[in-house]
């Protein structure tokens, strides 16, 4: 999965669903990384402006696993890689 790539660029990481809507409505992002097992209700915004934005999205499994990759002990149901 792309764990390692938000693993690696952890200091460039925007955690959040609120975050990272406001980082993209910014255009500081490059990629969009959403969790599959996160509620559509709360994920559905960020991938529709990323996707009207042009930004990559990846889907990845675990809310759990893609906050582990960003070094929080919770669960994140969006993560944004700054530019």
């Amino acid at each position: 999965m792309s764990y390692e790539k938000v693993a690696q660029d952890k200091s460039k990481a925007v955690i959040g669903t609120k975050q990272t809507m406001k980082a993209l409505k910014s255009d500081q992002v490059s990629e969009v990384f959403v969790a599959e097992d996160a509620e559509r209700k709360v994920t559905d915004r960020v991938v529709r402006l990323a996707e009207d934005l042009k930004t990559p999205v990846v889907y990845v499994d675990s809310m759990k696993q893609l906050g582990k990759a960003c070094g929080i002990d919770v669960g994140a149901a969006t993560v944004a890689i700054k530019k």
